[in-house]
């Protein structure tokens, strides 16, 4: 399903593909953040802080609550990072962090029905979190075709938010984050056929529930 991936688009600080850095920048950035260097500190929120927003605000459906656990994800960072033993990325290690925090919030909301998603598609738009349906959306010539196009994908972004939080969460370190199985794993705490095998389920719910949204099935 095209429509369903929410890459992060061209305008991303960080000047090599993908969310790891290189193993050298990586390990003096690690050292520098051990030595509560501010500095590094202000660096490492510059190089991820729009990817983890995307990736919170994915978890969590609604802006407000995202701003707020994405600070909060930073904050933690610094705190535990003199636990960091390497042993994964900088970038998956954060990102567990995320996934964690976004779990407990989650369950928090739930309890006070208060996870709600008003302001995503608003949100999503106005920060470019669809980089690669963008861009596809931008080639289209009719308005008209414009219009439909950006429907399908606030339907799939709304989807995305209903899916249960054991799902969504694989779904989108996969298919929106484009992380591999192997670190989706690392992240999860889950085996890799475990991973697999709820991408593979998180995709059927999505489509099913976007095909009844249209009305339609999707070729």
């Amino acid at each position: 399903m095209a429509s369903a991936r929410f890459a992060l688009g061209e305008d991303s600080d960080a000047p090599w593909p993908g969310l790891a850095l290189p193993d050298e920048i990586e390990s003096k950035l690690v050292e520098r953040l051990v030595a509560r260097d501010e500095r590094a500190f202000s660096e490492m929120v510059r190089l991820y802080e729009r990817r983890v927003f995307a990736l919170v605000l994915r978890m969590l459906g609604n802006a407000a609550e995202a701003e707020e656990m994405a600070q909060e994800v930073f904050v933690q960072v610094f705190k535990a990072i003199g636990t960091f033993r390497g042993e994964s990325k900088l970038s998956t290690w954060i990102y567990r962090i995320a996934i964690n925090l976004c779990k407990n919030r989650a369950k928090y909301l739930k309890v006070r029905h208060t996870n709600e998603q008003d302001e995503l598609d608003e949100v999503a738009e106005r920060q470019h979190l669809g980089g690669k349906a963008s861009a596809n959306v931008s080639q289209l010539e009719r308005p008209d075709e414009m219009i439909a196009a950006r429907e399908v994908e606030r339907i799939v972004q709304r989807c995305i938010a209903r899916l249960d939080e054991t799902f969504r969460e694989c779904l989108v370190l996969r298919d929106v984050e484009e992380l591999s199985y192997e670190e989706i794993g690392e992240i999860t705490a889950l085996p890799e056929g475990t991973v697999k095998s709820r991408i593979f389920r998180a995709r059927a719910m999505l489509r099913e529930m976007v095909e009844r949204e249209l009305g339609e099935k999707i070729k």
